[in-house]
């Protein structure tokens, strides 16, 4: 099993031969938002089985990202998505089309060897700036030789370990793309807590560090550069038994394999 994080909350979990991506976004601009850090992801990046998309913010379906995947790739939306994203549906038709799932949480979908489970998340899931609350923000569990969490965006909740249940590994969002991060995330004390409550084996901090808005560099820059660090200083203290790996933009990493904590290989 291995994990390779792009960038913001785009990964790729590779377990028992399925390619697993989260979240794809492959722009170097998004909106009034632009990537300070590291390299576009090669194309090699869009290569994948199943995508997993946790809510409706741009960050996180972005559409032209999602063109650059493979006819036939499985597609996994929450419950509503292409009613609120007509984009979406155009994506899924013709041979040429995606397959799309939508799942709600506690819904599965196998792919091969791989079961992605649907689990709740804190966070608003509507397409923003406008359009009614359609779909919900999930996380995801991903099921082959080990579990993955994939937490998409949330905040804190009530339930929230039994409702992800027991896992191997948890890719967690730390941070945000803004000097303030408004209601419905966490940062990097939050995410200490929560993997001292889901208490995996290994834990990647994700979702910081890579876009940030234009013209704002100088305005609380630590929120962009310190989040990662600030959340394995915490974790040691709060889950001490959890190996955390932070990653760089294109490095990879094996979670339980051998090496050191946050080294790559």
């Amino acid at each position: 099993m291995e994990v390779t994080w792009w960038g913001h909350a785009t990964c790729t979990v590779e377990d028992s031969g399925v390619r697993v991506l989260t979240d794809p976004l492959f722009v170097r601009r998004l909106a009034h938002l632009r990537r300070r850090r590291g390299a576009l992801p090669p194309p090699e990046a869009a290569r994948a089985d199943v995508v997993l998309i946790s809510h409706l913010h741009c960050d996180h379906l972005h559409l032209p990202s999602l063109s650059r995947l493979a006819p036939g790739t499985l597609l996994v939306v929450p419950r509503g998505a292409p009613r609120a994203v007509p984009g979406l549906r155009r994506l899924g038709q013709g041979p040429a089309g995606l397959r799309i799932a939508e799942l709600a949480a506690g819904d599965e979908v196998k792919a091969g060897p791989v079961v992605v489970r649907a689990v709740p998340a804190a966070h608003d899931g509507r397409r923003l700036p406008v359009g009614p609350r359609l779909s919900p923000a999930l996380g995801y569990v991903v099921q082959g030789a080990a579990r993955t969490y994939f937490a998409g965006d949330t905040g804190l909740f009530d339930g929230m370990a039994a409702a992800v249940g027991e896992i191997d590994v948890a890719l967690l969002p730390v941070g945000g793309w803004g000097p303030f991060l408004g209601h419905g995330h966490l940062n990097a004390a939050r995410a200490a807590q929560a993997v001292a409550a889901l208490a995996p084996r290994a834990a990647v901090p994700v979702h910081y560090g890579t876009y940030w808005p234009i013209g704002m560099d100088a305005v609380r820059p630590h929120e962009f550069h310190a989040p990662g660090g600030e959340f394995a200083r915490l974790a040691a203290r709060t889950a001490p038994g959890v190996v955390v790996h932070q990653l760089g933009h294109g490095e990879r990493v094996r979670p339980g394999g051998p090496g050191r904590p946050g080294v790559s290989w």
